[in-house]
């Protein structure tokens, strides 16, 4: 199918079976994509969630939280449509996008599109969006998607060329509709400071389905339908949701099954989730995979890590590797979640290219139970004083209740056997996006939740030099075989190179894969237009009761 397209001009998406994909020419502006066929005539809906925001400002968060309200109201140049099975993203703002060269990617808008506040959004706006993105590169925010990006030119009003470090990459089409890509007023949002909330919501500087009509930090946003809207989702089929954020997942659960609100979004507790799917007035819709839960590891302040008072690379790896060799990730999954999760071996989940069994096959018995023996010949081999002491921090609130449970039970597999004695801290998530970031934690919890269906996702911002973790991992290797998959037009090399990554990666053990979980949530039978598919994202726009 490559020998069909002209070297200069080529359309090509990858899918996640590696098949190029031609882009159309045009975005969707009448179909809401299953979300009901009232013209926005609905009544209105009410959703509840334990997930908290960080941010409006793109530029500042890099959580599902506040990726989940920018999805609300922010446009895409590309996106993924309601129900899509492969991920594969589609104009939204855009009207049309392809690569013009190997390393330039060229975007012409939809014309007469605006923001909610009546200012024009133009190619301006784009490059102001991904230019600052680049300069503020806030810690906690998406910039490390953007490593690729070199820089962005206005061609005209319409316009916009993304010129490409690195060429052919297969990845950029999906990191335009990541959390990289809310495309922002350039008339509102600074270029090189990020924008306070309250002002982002005065300023009515909103290009997606919905714009915010009155907001409350992690309490109450309202939301409601932007007419001006002209993208891939048309007009929501609820022009007025509110959605709250409940501090006590018990409050929230009681509230679905007495039809005080109309659906959850996260985070239940799976022994809820079971119990909620016998409620005849409920409905609990499950989507496919791509969570994951992992633990990260501050190669700066953990132990023997480069800034402690006794730094040594190879304890340090060492210390790392055992605790690898300790942990039961079945049990975990069986004991906490009820099998919800399931384990995960690799650092690219079950179901997409290149997912392998490396700390099946590298760590513990080879059969993924855990072997103290070997994590203490690899303690002792490298001259690591035994028990090794080890501060590890979680979270109770951005996770679900069941993370201090879970880490319970990492605490007592590494504790088990006499080699680590773990110091288990958690911190509310407000404060734990900072401090993560600020060296403060030597281990700690994270979660995942998929930017795009693309097994990259899983490898660049995680293991690049600057990557979102801040944890201080640079493996110049790591960062070629990464920067060459992404050129790789080729399914069965690009699934290669993903392995090898893996397996260099697996020995470092920068992170630790813990579990891989599906999406979920629960709903009043009433409600019609919940999906959660592939592009691993929930939409407002399609719900209607």
């Amino acid at each position: 199918m490559f020998d069909a397209l002209t070297p200069r001009r080529r359309t090509v998406l990858l899918s996640l079976a590696g098949i190029p994909v031609l882009l159309t020419a045009c975005a969707q502006t009448s179909d809401t994509g299953g979300g009901g066929s009232d013209g926005g005539g609905g009544a209105a809906l009410s959703v509840g969630t334990t997930d908290k925001v960080t941010a409006l400002d793109p530029a500042a968060a890099y959580d599902n939280g506040s990726s989940t309200v920018w999805t609300q109201v922010y446009g895409y140049l590309l996106n993924t449509k309601v129900g899509s099975t492969d991920g594969v993203p589609e104009p939204d703002l855009a009207a049309s996008a392809e690569f013009t060269s190997p390393d330039v990617y060229t975007v012409t808008l939809q014309e007469g599109l605006t923001f909610a506040n009546g200012h024009a959004l133009t190619s301006e706006d784009v490059k102001h969006t991904f230019d600052r993105q680049l300069a503020i590169a806030d810690p906690n925010g998406p910039s490390s998607l953007l490593a690729n990006l070199d820089s962005v030119t206005v061609v005209d009003e319409l316009t916009v060329e993304f010129h490409l470090k690195e060429p052919n990459d297969q990845t950029f089409p999906y990191i335009l509709s990541s959390p990289a890509g809310p495309i922002v007023d350039s008339e509102v949002f600074p270029a090189d400071a990020v924008l306070p909330d309250d002002e982002i919501v005065a300023a009515d500087a909103f290009s997606g389905p919905y714009a915010i009509a009155s907001w409350k930090l992690n309490e109450l946003v309202s939301y409601q339908a932007f007419e001006g809207y002209k993208g891939l989702f048309g007009t929501p089929a609820t022009p007025n949701v509110t959605m709250t954020y409940y501090a006590d997942q018990n409050n929230m659960k009681l509230d679905i099954q007495q039809g005080n609100i109309d659906c959850v979004w996260r985070s239940l507790s799976a022994t809820d989730i079971e119990s909620l799917q016998g409620e005849d007035s409920l409905t609990v819709h499950e989507g496919p995979g791509g969570e994951i839960r992992y633990i990260v590891f501050n190669f700066d302040t953990m132990p023997h890590g480069a800034k402690t008072e006794d730094p040594d690379p190879k304890k340090a790896q060492a210390i790392r590797q055992a605790a690898a060799d300790l942990i039961d990730r079945a049990a975990i999954a069986a004991d906490v979640y009820k099998d919800t999760y399931t384990p995960l071996y690799s650092y690219i989940p079950d179901g997409l290219p290149g997912s392998g069994t490396q700390f099946q096959d590298m760590y513990g018995d080879g059969s993924g139970k855990p072997d103290a023996a070997k994590a203490r010949g690899r303690l002792e081999a490298a001259g690591v004083t035994i028990p090794v002491a080890l501060s590890l921090q979680y979270n109770p609130d951005h996770y679900g209740a069941s993370s201090g449970d879970e880490y319970a039970a990492v605490k007592a597999q590494l504790e088990a056997d006499g080699l680590f004695t773990v110091d288990l801290q958690s911190t509310e998530w407000v404060q734990y996006s900072e401090d993560r970031t600020a060296d403060v934690y030597p281990a700690y919890q994270l979660g995942w939740f998929p930017d795009y269906s693309d097994a990259d996702n899983y490898l660049s911002p995680f293991f690049i030099k600057d990557n979102f973790l801040v944890n201080h991992y640079d493996n110049p290797e790591v960062q070629a075989l990464i920067a060459q998959q992404r050129g790789t037009e080729d399914a069965a090399e690009r699934e290669a190179l993903f392995v090898q990554i893996q397996d260099l990666v697996a020995a470092d053990v920068s992170t630790l894969p813990l579990l891989q979980g599906a999406q979920i949530a629960v709903s009043t039978t009433e409600v019609q237009g919940v999906t959660l598919d592939s592009s691993f994202k929930f939409r407002l726009a399609p719900l209607a009761k």
